[in-house]
């Protein structure tokens, strides 16, 4: 028999609804709803008396650095279904303007260093992509959906064979906040 001890313990906050099911949280708040699988044969999450409680099997390097990645994952969705989150990114350029637009589940990045074929970018999930001028804001209410999003664009305007000192073009994030 596995002896389970406990680790990490959260307070569920008020106004948040949680359900586990196979591995599997779910939080849901005024704003959505968040999912997330946390399976692992040495650490599981558990939800207790209005708290979730993540367990460990083993005292090692590994359980403590998972059961330390779950808490903060766990954190950011009861923000995230609470208050959202915001990244907002800025594009550069020096000589070619670089046209940014939205078609469907896709950022399309045009004329970058005076390229003919525009450069895409996968926005992913739930994440809501807003452009105005050279800033463009990323909202939505899970946190890692709304950061891959971000290096996403981030990459697609990474520049290959030209000094990166000379060459400053790009899509970069410039603010990261929890809305309020």
């Amino acid at each position: 028999m596995i002896n389970w001890k406990e680790s990490e313990k959260l307070k569920i906050p008020s106004g948040i609804k949680t359900e586990m099911k196979d591995g599997v949280l779910e939080v849901s708040g005024k704003l959505g709803k968040v999912t997330r699988n946390f399976a692992d044969n040495y650490v599981r999450v558990l939800i207790k008396e209005g708290s979730v409680i993540i367990e460990k099997s083993k005292e090692n390097r590994y359980t403590k650095a998972i059961s330390g990645t779950w808490k903060s994952e766990v954190k950011n969705m009861f923000k995230g279904v609470q208050e959202g989150f915001t990244y907002t990114m800025k594009v550069d350029y020096t000589h070619f303007p670089t046209r940014v637009s939205v078609r469907g589940s896709v950022l399309l990045v045009e004329n970058f260093l005076g390229e003919r074929s525009p450069r895409e970018a996968k926005i992913i999930g739930a994440t809501k992509v807003a452009i105005k001028g050279d800033r463009i804001t990323l909202t939505g209410i899970d946190r890692r959906e709304i950061g891959e999003t971000c290096s996403n664009i981030e990459r697609s305007t990474k520049i290959r064979g030209f000094d990166l000192r000379i060459f400053q073009d790009g899509i970069f994030p410039i603010e990261t906040e929890v809305e309020e």
